[in-house]
């Protein structure tokens, strides 16, 4: 079944389900700043607003709109900063 994850005071939550590429998480962000660790590679999708990223061994932001994907590998850490409401969906590998 679906198990609901809530972080930053409610301001990040996910919806985790078994996609067919494997488990996945379907979420919202509130706008702000936040940063997160992966435990595993992750495929980020933004599906609605936008998403500026600082990807680990970066110097600058990027900003991925709705329809772009970024990934994460595996034990590192990495910062997100939305300007309002943004949805993802989120493979792990």
């Amino acid at each position: 079944m679906f198990k609901t994850n809530e972080y930053f005071d409610g301001k990040v939550v996910s919806i985790a389900f078994t996609s067919e590429k494997g488990p996945a998480t379907a979420g919202v962000m509130a706008g702000g700043n936040y940063e997160f660790g992966t435990s595993t590679k992750e495929y980020m999708t933004v599906t609605s607003g936008a998403m500026t990223v600082m990807l680990p061994g970066q110097t600058e932001w990027k900003t991925f709109n709705a329809g772009e994907t970024f990934i994460v590998e595996k034990d590192k850490k990495f910062q997100v900063k939305m300007e309002g409401d943004t949805s993802y969906l989120c493979v792990y590998e």
